[in-house]
């Protein structure tokens, strides 16, 4: 016999602190006020910039179709507006409500609470197009004062080019052990062979 009974909505919250000793308090009494009972609130300690967050992981687990995640501020849950915009879309999604208590209107579960949230991922797409042609601005603009955009080339006379090649042919020593004394990378040690003598 199938469970017919509705499924009950549900609250989840998410708190992170950086490592420089913010308080946590704040925003789990702002959860707690929520209706968010402890269970349901996960935590972070780590700053935003950092792509490893087990709380997030596993909020994100828990989160089911019908629930709304509750955060205390935007800027507890992405590391910049695009991956706030990429979390909050994916959540949609997969029919998850999001909501942040001190940004206020920023409720995806109301229509005018979507509303503001579709604003800010006009303008992250506006400020990626702006970026994009600044770019490409400064790209045409140096190159047409002679200047070429990528890596500088190297040359053969570079000491480091001609220490990798002195190096190579003592079998006795490991391509890692070229690489770590002359602070390179492995994909930079065999470019520098490749390097003819001018």
């Amino acid at each position: 016999m199938t469970d017919t009974t509705p499924k009950t909505e549900r609250l989840i919250g998410y708190a992170r602190v950086s490592t420089t000793g913010q308080e946590l308090n704040l925003q789990l009494d702002a959860l707690k006020q929520a209706g968010i009972p402890d269970k349901l609130i996960f935590i972070d300690k780590a700053s935003g910039a950092k792509t490893e967050r087990p709380g997030l992981a596993a909020c994100m687990t828990e989160l089911q179709a019908g629930d709304t995640l509750v955060i205390w501020r935007l800027d507890r849950l992405g590391r910049s507006l695009k991956h706030l915009i990429e979390i909050v879309e994916e959540l949609k999604g997969r029919g998850v409500g999001f909501r942040s208590i001190s940004d206020g209107g920023i409720d995806t579960t109301t229509a005018s609470g979507e509303m503001v949230f579709n604003i800010f991922a006009t303008l992250a797409q506006f400020e990626r197009r702006l970026i994009q042609e600044r770019t490409q601005a400064g790209l045409k603009a140096a190159r047409s004062r002679g200047k070429k955009g990528g890596r500088p080339k190297i040359s053969a006379n570079d000491p480091k080019v001609q220490m990798a090649k002195k190096m190579s042919k003592n079998l006795s020593i490991s391509v890692g052990e070229i690489c770590s004394t002359l602070k390179i990378s492995r994909a930079t040690y065999y470019r520098f062979l490749k390097i003819k003598g001018e």
